[in-house]
């Protein structure tokens, strides 16, 4: 990440953009400072709702009653968020020539690693090899990869794309782990060149591994994905253990289970198994047994080769994350010790783990800022035309009822925004009807120039972008907050311009089509 800091006796790379800010001017000095909290003053605090209006999630204040809570500390997540907003105004990182931004909270991103690192230290035995490795799709950006490398993870990537990113980012090929229902060929002989674990998804694959192993060795551990077949979870579209999901050897399929252990039996290098369970919406008790029924199978392959041949197990990732409350739950502790209880054997030092997680690593420490371009209504509803929807949110929109997401508002400051609550829709830019992330949403009423904050959203929002309306990409900041109530902002990806949209869609082919006869 370049840091942005501008400032006196500091000189940066946007002019008026970086600058540590502070309880200086154009800030309110009673905001985000351990010394506001502990002399008692009155904080103010983000009116955020959840869910629709006839949602049982919404929770609606009378008109002009504010919620009593106790004033954040300054280094708590709530405080940093608050602050980092603020600064993001003050600074001009959002404003017209650029309505809407990412923020990333890095102190939270590195908590959740450290969490993450610490859950999995308390329940293995001492000595044994663990890999985290980040799920890619969730954060495909360079700068994040290098700090969750720098926080002690690796990467589990599934395409060209990601494998390159992860390499940008300095990953090493023994912390990087290829999956993917779909690898080509040229895809496997890299990862086998390189030396990075694969884990293969099916029997064809795996007979293309067979080729490539004979034709030149390879350091590669290498493993099969198997689907426990265990069902689904809330989300059906996230849910990757069912009885007919895409991903895997099938487990219960006839005669599935037979082949497998004929698999490793045939192929002494075949050393990992992985399984990947989890997704949102399932509940831990079921992923806990997707672990438990592949620890099973390794077990019973071990026992029919006569030694250790499965070394890792790859338990995959998918820890659902609570979008209803800033509260952290499940926490990667409650599933590594429901891990230890339900696969006591996975645990005792023979085994090296493997771990996939996402979304659950940044999610809470990401936000996305929109200016609110128009308020209007229509049949009596009031409508806050904001600069991100679908091109950002692409779930939310699409399937609301899954992706439920929280919205606060804040005045043209940056300053939460007051008021009764109003139910309003806060609409994207998208040509299409739908493109709403929020709808009869309860709010301080929206006016022309105030922002909405779209939060929970580090993992998949930033970097998974739908070009609809050829938008262009929103910049990403990541921030830090200092000591001094200031906060530092550090670019990871510059805002997309109308010339690379022009690029991307062919503006260097204009003429091919014509001279086509």
């Amino acid at each position: 990440m370049t840091s942005m800091e501008t400032g006196q006796g500091r000189e940066g790379a946007h002019a008026g953009a970086g600058a540590a800010s502070g309880a200086g001017a154009g800030s309110d000095a009673s905001h985000g400072t351990d010394a506001d909290a502990s002399a008692g003053t009155d904080a103010e605090t983000i009116p955020v709702s959840i869910g629709d209006a006839d949602s049982d999630a919404t929770v609606a204040l009378p008109a002009g009653q504010r919620p009593t809570v106790l004033p954040p500390s300054a280094g708590h997540p709530v405080s940093r968020r608050e602050r980092a907003v603020r600064a993001a105004v003050e600074q001009g990182l959002i404003g017209a020539a650029q309505p809407v931004v990412g923020l990333l909270d890095v102190a939270g991103v590195r908590a959740a690693a450290r969490e993450l690192r610490e859950a999995f230290e308390e329940v293995t035995a001492p000595g044994t090899p663990v890999l985290h490795a980040f799920a890619v799709k969730a954060a495909a950006l360079v700068p994040v990869l290098r700090l969750l490398r720098d926080e002690g993870l690796g990467c589990e990537v599934a395409s060209p794309g990601e494998l390159a990113l992860a390499r940008a980012a300095g990953v090493p090929p023994s912390r990087t782990v290829l999956d993917s229902p779909a690898k080509t060929p040229a895809e496997l002989r890299e990862a086998l060149a390189l030396g990075i674990a694969v884990n293969a998804d099916n029997p064809q694959e795996l007979a293309r591994i067979d080729a490539l192993v004979r034709s030149a060795p390879t350091a590669s551990p290498i493993g099969l994905r198997v689907n426990p077949q265990l069902g689904g979870g809330s989300i059906d579209a996230m849910s990757t253990a069912t009885a007919t999901s895409k991903f895997g050897v099938a487990l219960c399929d006839e005669g599935a289970r037979e082949w497998t252990v004929r698999a490793y039996l045939d192929r002494p290098w075949l050393t990992r198994l992985h399984a990947h369970a989890g997704s949102q919406g399932m509940a831990l008790e079921t992923m806990a047994q997707g672990v438990r029924a592949t620890y099973d199978l390794a077990e019973e392959i071990n026992a029919a080769a006569g030694r250790q041949q499965i070394g890792t197990i790859d338990i995959g990732g998918g820890l659902p994350v609570n979008f209803d409350d800033d509260e952290v739950r499940p926490g990667f502790r409650d599933y590594a010790r429901l891990l230890r209880a339900t696969v006591p054997g996975l645990f005792d030092g023979r085994y090296g783990l493997v771990t996939e997680f996402g979304r659950s690593l940044l999610a809470k420490s990401g936000l996305v800022l929109a200016h609110v371009e128009y308020a209007k209504s229509a049949g009596g509803r009031a409508i806050a035309v904001t600069h991100a929807g679908a091109q950002i949110a692409v779930r939310t929109v699409f399937t609301p009822a899954s992706w439920p997401i929280r919205v606060a508002a804040y005045d043209p400051r940056g300053r939460p925004k007051t008021g009764g609550a109003v139910p309003q829709d806060i609409a994207g830019p998208c040509c299409f009807a739908g493109d709403l992330v929020a709808r009869n949403r309860p709010l301080p009423l929206l006016a022309a120039g105030d922002l909405v904050g779209l939060l929970d959203t580090g993992a998949y929002y930033f970097s998974n972008h739908y070009a609809y309306n050829s938008l262009p990409r929103p910049a990403v900041y990541g921030f830090t907050t200092q000591p001094d109530g200031g906060v530092r902002f550090a670019t990871v990806r510059a805002p997309q311009t109308t010339a690379e949209i022009v690029a991307e869609s062919g503006g260097g082919h204009a003429g091919a089509l014509t001279g086509l006869r």
